[in-house]
């Protein structure tokens, strides 16, 4: 490879998505090098760069549920990383703030430049929140990408100047959403092939993914909420699973549970209703027009933007969550979606700063 090489470092599905656009300007320019991670109930990354047709390097893996476990697969990525790219001749890191390539660039004075939009699990500036994958990265940034919502103030406090940081006018799903257009066959196909009736009331779930290093712990009332609400709207429950998939089937018998990766933006736009305990896919729902309720153990920056334009609800009741659901079958849960007409996707200036 030539020395222009820029490494793209894609350890979530969201990173995959997120870069999928500026990877493909890119590579127009000059070489780019794809890297990933695998592990055992950890596919979802993987399966997404099959289905966009990325050509990728899968070293190391996913460490699990556990800290010892989790820091194992860490040093053991790094030590592959260190043998594999020293012979690559990168020019610069890009990625969503991945710890392995990060110290490993750094270590081996590459540039790193770096996307985050949620340092903190909080919406304000409690630096005891910072997210570990924050603390590790941000402060190795050569640049440091963030969007709108998250206040300079957060990103100066891991120690980088005014000048390192690039900000851009947009929620980050917008980046892959900007051009998306519904196919309505596409979900009629997903429909029939599960055996789902459309006409009846349908949600589609999300769980939180609490095995991550920023989740404190799995919160169960949603869980316990799912029997109780296709028992009193009769709905349709669709499950995307977060990790393995048997344990929702086996605990939620009434459920339909996605199992392959599909393109999830049209199911997205098709339901009636999202529950999710994510990030990334709460935001996708908002900004294709779909009634939203996070169940989130936190909220962050762009949760917080989103919750304050009516885009989506959050709640950690369960007694709550049934009135949003009531809301939604009723069509009352309407997300503002005007507010959308006030941010822009740049994706030129992105890639402007990255080359």
């Amino acid at each position: 490879m030539r020395k222009n090489t820029i490494w793209f470092d894609l350890v979530t599905p969201k990173s995959v998505l997120f870069f999928s656009p500026i990877i493909k300007e890119i590579q127009k320019k000059c070489n780019v090098l794809i890297t990933t991670r695998g592990g055992e109930g950890y596919k979802e990354t993987t399966e997404l760069l099959d289905l966009y047709r990325f050509k990728y390097h899968s070293i190391g893996s996913f460490g699990g549920g556990e800290l010892k476990d989790k820091l194992h697969a860490s040093i053991s990525r790094q030590f592959q990383f260190l043998d594999y790219i020293s012979h690559q001749n990168i020019s610069k890191l890009v990625c969503l703030s991945s710890v392995d390539a990060v110290r490993v660039a750094f270590g081996l004075g590459i540039p790193v430049y770096n996307f985050y939009d949620i340092p903190l699990s909080d919406h304000k500036t409690n630096f005891k929140k910072a997210l570990p994958q924050a603390r590790l990265t941000i402060p190795l940034a050569t640049k440091m990408f963030k969007p709108f919502v998250v206040p300079d103030e957060v990103i100066l406090r891991f120690g980088l100047d005014k000048e390192q940081i690039v900000e851009y006018g947009f929620i980050d799903p917008l980046i892959w959403l900007d051009n998306f257009e519904f196919d309505k066959e596409y979900v009629n196909k997903l429909y029939e092939k599960y055996g789902i009736n459309r006409n009846k009331f349908t949600i589609l779930v999300r769980e939180e993914e609490y095995k991550a290093c920023y989740v404190n712990k799995k919160y169960p009332f949603l869980y316990e909420a799912l029997p109780k609400i296709y028992k009193k709207f009769d709905a349709n429950i669709i499950l995307i699973p977060r990790y393995e998939s048997e344990y929702l089937k086996k605990e939620f018998p009434f459920a339909y549970v996605i199992e392959e990766k599909i393109f999830l933006q049209h199911l997205l736009k098709d339901v009636d209703l999202f529950i999710g305990g994510g990030g990334t896919i709460n935001t996708e729902s908002c900004f294709l027009g779909t009634p939203t309720i996070s169940t989130r153990s936190f909220i962050s920056h762009y949760d917080k933007w989103q919750i304050d334009n009516n885009l989506m609800v959050w709640t950690n009741d369960e007694n709550e969550l049934m009135n949003y659901v009531e809301l939604a079958f009723h069509k009352k849960l309407i997300p503002n979606c005007n507010i959308l007409k006030e941010t822009s996707v740049d994706i030129d200036n992105i890639i402007k700063n990255i080359l």
